[in-house]
Formats: structure tokens, C-alpha cells, sequence
């Protein structure tokens, strides 16, 4: 998941034509701390939920967990 999430942040940063050093210095980041987020290494969460919001991939991420919790409360409803 680290690596995916690594290649998703690197990809999303190319096609913003930005340098590790560039998005790192919009994230008052270090560049080293993307490299590691890019290599799927030791990312934090604050980190790659400063990069997603960065993306303003934010409203899909809360849908996603917002689904997920309606899955979750759906199938405790089952049972």
C-alpha cells in the first residue's frame, strides 16, 4: 500500500510538472520527506494528508472513508 500511495504522490506531482523540491517547499516540507513518501518509506500520516490536500484530493478521500463507515454500519445491521 506504501509503494502505491508512493506512485500515486509521484505521479500526481509529475503532472503538476513540479520538482520533489518544489512540492516539498509549497508543503514547508523537506525534499527528503517526499522522496520517502515516493519510495513508499516512512511517510507519516500528517504528511501524505498534507500532500492529498495539496491535490485537493481531500473531498475525495473523506468520501471514500465516508462510504467505508456505511459499508461498516451496514453490515453491523446484518447481524
Amino acid at each position: 500500500m506504501k509503494t502505491t500511495i508512493g506512485k500515486w504522490c509521484r505521479s500526481m506531482r509529475k503532472s503538476e510538472k513540479l520538482t520533489q523540491q518544489e512540492l516539498a517547499d509549497a508543503l514547508d516540507l523537506s525534499r527528503y520527506t517526499i522522496t520517502n513518501l515516493e519510495n513508499g518509506e516512512n511517510a507519516t500520516l500528517e504528511t501524505l494528508l498534507k500532500v492529498i490536500q495539496h491535490f485537493d484530493q481531500m473531498k475525495s478521500l473523506n468520501r471514500f472513508i465516508l462510504s467505508e463507515i456505511g459499508n461498516l454500519d451496514e453490515n453491523k445491521s446484518l447481524y
